[in-house]
């Protein structure tokens, strides 16, 4: 029984050493600056809405606008309002689409389907 135990601590010792090495010399992660037009659809998504909502804090257009060119699409407003539409379609928070709906109209892209969705009036807008 004391050879199973001691051989079993070795084995063990020798497995955590191998492993550290392995994983700390051997092969170590490498972090890769990757650009957000990489990013998956999901998280470009929760990216603008983040945007829309420090727009509704700042009322910034034009700092919102710069933020999303990150996100290298060739048309923003077009793709704002793509993006609220399709949370509209697929029924998202109502919170996230209500400043959607903002930065969409902010951009002149307000359509009949955000109209339900839209604030009484959008920083810069109106007044």
């Amino acid at each position: 029984m004391l050879r199973f135990l001691v051989s079993l601590l070795i084995g063990l010792a020798v497995g955590v050493v191998v492993g550290l090495y392995l994983g700390w010399v051997q092969f170590p992660v490498e972090f890769v600056d990757s650009p957000a037009s990489s990013l998956a659809e999901r998280y470009k998504d929760d990216y603008i809405v983040m945007v829309a909502s420090g727009y509704l804090k700042d009322g910034d257009l034009g700092g919102a606008v710069e933020r999303l060119r990150i996100l290298g699409v060739p048309n923003i407003p077009a793709y704002v309002q793509e993006v609220t539409e399709r949370y509209i379609s697929n029924s998202q928070n109502a919170d996230d689409i209500s400043v959607l709906v903002a930065l969409s109209e902010s951009l002149g892209r307000l359509t009949p389907i955000m109209l339900p969705y839209r604030k009484i009036a959008a920083p810069g807008v109106g007044s």
